[in-house]
C-alpha cells in the first residue's frame, strides 16, 4: 500500500518496485472494468467510443480472425490500463505526503485524454483532432477518461484508508 512516510526512499527500491508493480496491476485491472459500461452506454447512444482500441490492436496483431482479434483486444485493453496507472500511481509514490485523492484521479483522466487520445494517437494514425469533430466527439471519450483517472484514485485512496478529497477520517 502507498505510505505517505518513505515514499522517496522506497519508491526506487526493490520493494517499492514491486508494490508499484501490484499497485498498477490492481487499480489499472479496476479502472479497465469500471471504464466499461460508460462506453457502452455512449457507444449504445451511437456515439464514437473506444475508436482507437480497434487501429492499435490492428497495428500490434495484423489480421486476426475472430474470436481471438476480440481476445486480443480485451488483453490489450487490461495492459493499456496497467501502464496507464502506473503515472499516476508513480506521482503518489514519489510525493513525500501526497495521499491518493479523487482531484488527482480527475485531473490525470482529462490529461491523458488529451494527451493521448486527443493529440498523439490521432496523429500517429492521421486522423483530424477530436476537438476538430465537434464536442459529440470529445464528450464521450473524455468522460470514459474521466471515469478510469476517477477509478484509479479511488481505489489507490480505499487501499490507503484515507479521505480521498482531502484531510483525514
Amino acid at each position: 500500500m502507498l505510505s505517505p512516510e518513505n515514499y522517496t526512499l522506497h519508491a526506487c527500491t526493490k520493494a517499492g518496485t514491486g508494490r508499484l508493480i501490484r499497485q498498477s496491476l490492481a487499480a489499472g485491472s479496476f479502472a479497465s472494468v469500471v471504464m466499461i459500461p460508460a462506453g457502452l452506454a455512449f457507444k449504445a447512444l451511437g456515439m464514437r467510443v473506444g475508436h482507437y482500441g480497434p487501429k492499435v490492436g490492428a497495428a500490434l496483431f495484423g489480421d486476426m480472425a475472430q474470436p481471438w482479434m476480440q481476445m486480443a483486444l480485451l488483453v490489450q485493453h487490461f495492459v493499456i490500463g496497467w501502464l496507464s496507472a502506473l503515472p499516476l500511481l508513480l506521482y503518489w509514490q514519489l510525493q513525500t505526503g501526497t495521499t491518493p485523492r479523487l482531484r488527482h484521479g480527475a485531473v490525470y483522466g482529462v490529461a491523458y485524454y488529451l494527451l493521448v487520445n486527443a493529440l498523439v494517437l490521432p496523429l500517429l494514425f492521421g486522423d483530424p483532432l477530436p476537438m476538430q469533430l465537434g464536442w459529440l466527439v470529445v464528450m464521450p471519450s473524455l468522460v470514459v477518461h474521466l471515469v478510469f483517472g476517477l477509478a484509479i484514485a479511488w481505489l489507490a485512496g480505499v487501499h490507503e484508508g484515507r479521505w480521498l478529497w482531502g484531510g483525514g477520517r
